[in-house]
């Protein structure tokens, strides 16, 4: 399980709470008016998971600042990338969709820079399946409220 707060487009924003049995309560507390993301992860498998595989899914990084870039594709693809998606989480296949092609190498070049995060799929043992789920909570004075819930979710 993870809970951090949120931002507007960033997916993560500041603490973050990981595995709520090893974390300690008195140094971490949530505050009135914060808004978390709840995630939770669940395998059929032995419940450890790991990245593994080809990753399809990416991130523009929130903090980094001005970094030279080289290769004129890589910066069209990041231009096409911040243009599109900002901070938030894409995939390859979205690339696709905009008539992007051969960005591979582009992209692999601003994953080594560490302006794109790569989140490669999370894996337990060989033949398991792995899931996460994730929730939105904002705490107010008197009740904690799951804004992420809807009609048909």
């Amino acid at each position: 399980m993870r809970a951090a707060p949120t931002r507007r487009h960033l997916i993560v924003g500041g603490r973050q709470l990981v595995k709520y049995i090893e974390m300690e309560m008195t140094k971490t507390l949530f505050q009135e008016g914060e808004v978390y993301a709840i995630e939770t992860f669940g395998s059929t498998g032995k419940g450890v998971v790991h990245d593994d595989m080809e990753c399809s899914h990416y991130m523009k990084n929130f903090g980094v600042g001005h970094v030279p870039i080289r290769l004129p594709r890589a910066k069209h693809l990041l231009n096409v990338i911040h243009e599109n998606f900002g901070t938030l989480a894409f995939c390859r296949r979205w690339l696709d969709r905009l008539g992007e092609s051969k960005y591979l190498m582009a992209l692999k070049n601003l994953c080594d820079l560490g302006i794109v995060d790569p989140y490669p799929p999370l894996c337990d043992i060989k033949g398991s399946y792995t899931a996460q789920f994730e929730h939105t909570i904002l705490l107010r004075p008197t009740c904690k409220e799951v804004v992420s819930r809807g009609d048909d979710y």
